[in-house]
């Protein structure tokens, strides 16, 4: 059970850090070059770019972060059930 509580706890903080990131894109005086910030991009890159390279922006709005959450929280779903049959089975 400690395997699905990860994977749980990984797709949430992932979701919040994408939720964060589109709100920082929403701040002009964003600094970038912030350790913290930095964190957080690189982070959530892995998730983002396949999206967008999918779905580009339509009329200068950038969607991929609410695509990302999506498919995110289905994977993550699909993968907490998947070990979870797997575990119970066993």
């Amino acid at each position: 059970m400690l395997l699905i509580t990860l994977v749980s706890d990984a797709v949430q903080l992932l979701t919040l850090l994408i939720v964060v990131r589109a709100i920082l894109s929403w701040i002009p005086t964003t600094d970038y070059g912030h350790p913290i910030i930095r964190v957080v991009m690189r982070t959530t890159d892995p998730v983002l770019e396949p999206v967008r390279r999918i779905l580009p922006p339509l009329g200068g709005l950038d969607l991929s972060p609410i695509v990302a959450i999506l498919l995110l929280q289905l994977v993550g779903q699909l993968v907490t059930r998947i070990l979870f049959s797997v575990l119970a089975g066993a």
